[in-house]
């Protein structure tokens, strides 16, 4: 393909473009960073381009005089290739449109101009390299599918521009033997077979050069870059390509086209059905190895191709699953122990000394209980609460002790082993110098107009915005965020109020004599009506909150222009979570540490708002009302999540298979086939974190109230990795691989009365024994919180956060490394200087070499 020099836009006056794509993206032509040709130039010179090159403009929307357009193929019967219909050049990324002149519409204009704007991209993308090829769709002949092929030269120049590491020569470390070697004989039957998914070759990687090619691993130029590689470079251009000017304002990115609607996708290639292997005997048949042997429903119990995984998805998705699977390994730890505590408390519920009291007769039967609300509420027995403290006993007992304190550690043992794991993955996929290598987003480059000195190089470099504007910017994100907060706080207060109300409703409809015959008599008391009603609308509102707030959140870190993605996402994060932690956590903090305890004594109660009385927990606590807080919330959220992750997408795409030609989806493209798929969405991964953090706050927080909580999340994520992986393997189309170091943002993240009874001088004030268990408390608080300390601070310093065989191979690499890149170069430098002596020696010999006349 001839290669241009320069890009081709459109440009016409502001007046006459109703900038329907938005201003995302827009910056004067003077000042925004450009992409070059990559075939004509070194990188080096492609680096200093894309800062310093200014590019021309052509006409108005009529000029067509420098564009570019692809070919269109008819669809070569192949449903399973992933290559143009020449056989030989792959398809990198493919770019769907709906064509404007097919289009059952009124608005020729606006067609027109999408159309031409779409034409000067896609000329753009050809001057840069790229090549393209066009093909209709055999099911809707207003849709095209537009594949993108990188050639060798292109990927070299980017590859280098990217700082992508790529292979040296073979691993020559031995793998570290593992503690469970000598139990192979059980341990096999969990691991994936590996002659089915055979583990990848390792490599001693440096970031490309293309003035050292001849030093790096290359057998074969169609499988040095593989295909994850060459599509998280192909979006790389895509990203940076122009398409248009505007009164000396241009705009770019293939996610702003997407956004505005003048392509309907963008996306790379799965490499073949999921449920069957490919025809084309070269495809390495990825997809559908993840789906039996990860995805299927029968390799539940087996562990994850992590390596695999990584290769198809990218390192972003794997640390993902690694840090998931890592989790609920150590999750079978925590519910063994939380399993064994429960049974503890349930066997030993009758030998409680306070259900005894309560239960008995002469004891709880004789005492004579105050009213719970002021008119409609009478005096009862405490015996009424007899099965109610019962239940309490099985959550309040010596074992939910012990449980608390072993949850201490083991949340220090799981975050002090996760950061050697990760170090591990960190060494083996390459991402030990990642911040190195991340580019920054277009949204950030786009909005670079103020020119400033850097402090460290003294070099001018062009920022979005001052200091004064950035600092404007954060207060206004943060009152943002402040105020949403506040929402929830009300939220909580009006939670409160429905309590305070309907109690006193449900105290004078319910009955007020047991029948013992009656088992719902039995169980439904006005505090357990009240608690699960104001629970299940807690929930409501909660998920409400939410919904409303992930898309203000977006809003508010769009207006922040984070630089990096990773910075994007570690703000988003920062933000989301803030708020759900408030959202999903303050009804249960109240019920733990409010509810009950500004209650007032007889004859002196505390009112809300001069009207309400507050209310009361039941006479043994309210820890059975925030065991049943939880189990509403954690089980209506597991619930709301599966159905919003898999229903709703396996529906979708139902719907679009029947929309489709009966038996046509079978030789379809395989470009047709993904495209019915559904998409991921811009922040993948980010709400299967954000679930995970708030599973992972459930069961750490307020374990002591449910020690079941382990196991339930246990249950629920070998479940969640598997249907995560259901999903990324047979719902979604392929993302595009992202590299990733960690997993960002997400890892730096009860009671009795004692007063004096009446007739005493100061009847119902607190005696001399609520003094003494305070004081009990505090020192148990302070004894227990420096002894947790001390055994998390102990473990902290012996796990070191590399293990000494990872540190030993970083060093190896980068010795090995350095030495080939030494070796080479000394060979080049001995080679040059060998010629040059060769050549003196000759010309001192011809000088010297006595002439014959």
């Amino acid at each position: 393909m001839q290669m241009m020099t320069r890009d081709v836009l459109l440009e016409r006056e502001l007046e006459d473009d109703d900038d329907e794509d938005g201003d995302i993206g827009d910056v004067p032509a003077s000042k925004r960073p450009l992409m070059a040709p990559p075939t004509l130039l070194p990188s080096s010179l492609v680096l200093e381009n894309l800062e310093q090159r200014s590019v021309s403009g052509f006409g108005t929307l009529g000029s067509q005089q420098d564009f570019q357009t692809p070919e269109f193929e008819e669809f070569n019967g192949k449903p399973d290739s992933l290559f143009f219909n020449d056989g030989q050049r792959r398809i990198d990324f493919v770019l769907v449109y709906e064509d404007e002149r097919r289009k059952e519409t009124n608005k020729k204009g606006s067609n027109e101009k999408q159309r031409r704007k779409r034409q000067a991209y896609e000329s753009n993308l050809m001057c840069d390299g790229l090549q393209l090829e066009a093909t209709r769709s055999l099911l809707d002949d207003k849709l095209v599918f537009v594949k993108v092929h990188a050639p060798w030269e292109v990927l070299c120049t980017y590859a280098e521009i990217m700082h992508i590491k790529l292979p040296l020569k073979p691993n020559d470390l031995k793998t570290r033997s593992s503690a469970f070697d000598n139990f192979n004989w059980f341990t096999k039957v969990l691991q994936v077979d590996e002659s089915i998914i055979k583990p990848e070759q390792e490599f001693f990687t440096a970031p490309f050069e293309k003035n050292r090619m001849n030093d790096f691993y290359i057998q074969d130029r169609d499988t040095f870059f593989n295909p994850a590689t060459r599509s998280r470079i192909v979006y790389f251009i895509l990203s940076r390509v122009n398409y248009q000017v505007v009164n000396n304002v241009k705009k770019f990115g293939i996610n702003r086209l997407v956004s505005s609607g003048i392509y309907k996708a963008a996306f790379p290639l799965h490499d073949c059905n999921f449920s069957r292997q490919s025809e084309d005997l070269s495809c390495p048949n990825e997809r559908y190895l993840l789906y039996r042997e990860w995805a299927h429903p029968r390799s539940i119990y087996k562990k994850q191709p992590l390596d695999l995984i990584r290769k198809y998805y990218g390192e972003k998705i794997g640390i993902y699953f690694a840090w998931l699977g890592y989790y609920t390994q150590m999750l079978l730890l925590a519910a063994v122990v939380g399993v064994a505590c429960f049974l503890y408390g349930y066997f030993n519920q009758n030998n409680c000394t306070w259900s005894k009291e309560v239960c008995d007769p002469n004891i709880g039967g004789k005492i004579i209980m105050c009213p719970q609300c002021d008119k409609l509420c009478s005096f009862w027995n405490l015996s009424i609460t007899c099965e109610s403290s019962k239940k309490l006993c099985i959550f309040d007992s010596f074992g939910t002790l012990v449980f608390a304190v072993f949850m201490g550690v083991w949340v220090t043992l799981f975050l002090e082993f996760w950061k050697r794991r990760q170090a591990e993955l960190e060494y083996e996929w390459d991402t030990v110098e990642l911040q190195q290598e991340e580019q920054a987003r277009p949204e950030y480059e786009a909005q670079c107009t103020h020119v400033v000195i850097n402090e460290i190089t003294q070099e001018e470099e062009r920022v979005p915005f001052t200091t004064w504007g950035k600092c404007i910017r954060i207060t206004l994100c943060a009152s943002a965020v402040f105020f949403w907060i506040l929402l929830i706080i009300a939220s909580v207060i009006g939670i409160i109020v429905y309590r305070l109300s309907v109690f006193i409703v449900f105290s004078a409809k319910l009955p007020k004599n047991l029948n013992g015959t009656d088992p719902i008599q039995k169980y439904l008391t006005p505090q357990t009506a009240t608690s699960i009603t104001a629970s299940l609308i807690s929930f409501i509102i909660i998920m409400i909150l939410n919904t409303i707030y992930e898309k203000v959140a977006i809003v508010i870190t769009n207006f922040e222009l984070p630089r990096t993605q990773t910075d994007y996402e570690n703000s988003l994060t920062m933000k989301m979570f803030l708020f759900q932690f408030v959202n999903y956590y303050s009804s249960c903090f109240y019920i733990a540490f409010f509810k009950g305890k500004f209650v007032g004594y007889p004859g002196d109660p505390v009112y809300w708002l001069g009207k309400y009385r507050n209310e009361e927990c039941d006479p043994g606590g309210c820890l059975l009302e925030l065991t049943t807080q939880l189990t509403i919330i954690m089980g209506g959220k597991a619930i709301w999540n599966n159905i919003q992750e898999v229903l709703l997408p396996w529906i979708m795409n139902l719907i679009g298979r029947c929309r489709t030609v009966s038996g046509a989806e079978m030789r379809t493209p395989r470009w047709e086939q993904d495209y019915h798929l559904q998409p991921m969405g811009k922040l993948g991964l980010f709400y299967e974190y954000l679930e995970m953090i708030i599973q992972f706050g459930f069961v750490t927080l307020f374990v002591a109230s449910f020690p079941l909580a382990p196991l339930l999340a246990l249950v629920n994520n070998i479940l969640e990795i598997r249907v995560d992986a259901w999903k990324l393997t047979t719902q979604y189309r392929r993302m595009v691989p992202e590299k990733a170091q960690d997993i960002g943002a997400w890892q730096p993240i009860m009671y009795r009365d004692f007063r004096n009874p009446p007739g005493h001088p100061q009847e119902y004030k607190h005696n001399i024994y609520y003094w003494h268990v305070i004081a009990a408390k505090l020192a148990f608080i302070i004894v227990m919180e420096h002894v947790i300390y001390s055994v998390k601070f102990i473990i902290s310093y012996t796990i070191p956060d590399v293990s000494k065989s990872t540190k030993s191979k970083i060093k190896r690499e980068k010795y090995l490394t350095q030495k080939l890149l030494r070796e080479n170069h000394l060979k080049d430098m001995t080679k040059n200087i060998g010629v040059i002596v060769e050549k003196m020696v000759e010309v001192v010999d011809n000088n010297l070499r006595p002439k014959v006349d």
